[in-house]
């Protein structure tokens, strides 16, 4: 059985209705992974919100449905994870509530536990740059898309409250990176990131 080392997050925290809430309470938080029979884990250090109202930005956005998207429509608290140019697992979390696309994009962590196994799947023996990307970060915890659907309140994958302080004046706030495509909605301010990690 595995044993959490901090608090886990309930599921009515990612029913909350404002995802750009979410995105922004969830740094601090920590993602864990547990696979292979191996943790590992980082501090959120940086988020996006995506919402699936009037957001061109958003996959799932006025009601676009497809079988990548299909996830986003369904309960708060489910990890959305897909490829990106065919080579990078970016790992979302499904926010609101049944019916309602909303999610959260997990762009950067500071690895916390398991640090040695993190360098060796990254590749990478110094300890910068080893997670600040949401490429880079899946392949530090070894979430994939075969993980795609699963519950974020149990392994292989879940987030944690470790009650790690996050001031408000460290977080930053700015549009999405990689968006140019959606237009106006590319400009909105739904990118969170802790300034000082």
């Amino acid at each position: 059985m595995m044993i959490y080392p901090g608090k886990l997050l309930p599921l009515s925290f990612y029913a909350n209705p404002d995802v750009v809430d979410v995105s922004r309470k969830l740094l601090g938080k920590v993602l864990c992974s547990h696979v292979g029979g191996v943790f590992t884990s980082g501090i959120i250090t940086e988020t996006e919100a995506y919402c699936g109202r009037n957001d061109k930005a958003c996959h799932a956005n006025n009601g676009l449905r497809t079988g990548r998207t299909e996830v986003m429509y369904g309960d708060p608290g489910h990890a959305y994870i897909y490829l990106c140019y065919g080579i990078h697992h970016l790992f979302n979390v499904v926010t609101n509530k049944d019916g309602l696309a909303d999610a959260v994009l997990i762009r950067s962590i500071q690895p916390l536990d398991g640090l040695d196994i993190i360098k060796k799947r990254r590749n990478i023996q110094e300890d910068k740059n080893l997670a600040n990307g949401p490429g880079k970060l899946t392949q530090a915890l070894r979430i994939t898309t075969r993980f795609n659907t699963v519950s974020l309140n149990k392994p292989p994958i879940w987030i944690e409250d470790r009650e790690i302080s996050v001031k408000e004046s460290d977080i930053e706030r700015s549009p999405r990176i990689g968006v140019d495509y959606a237009g106006e909605d590319a400009m909105k301010p739904w990118r969170f990131f802790v300034s000082d990690r």
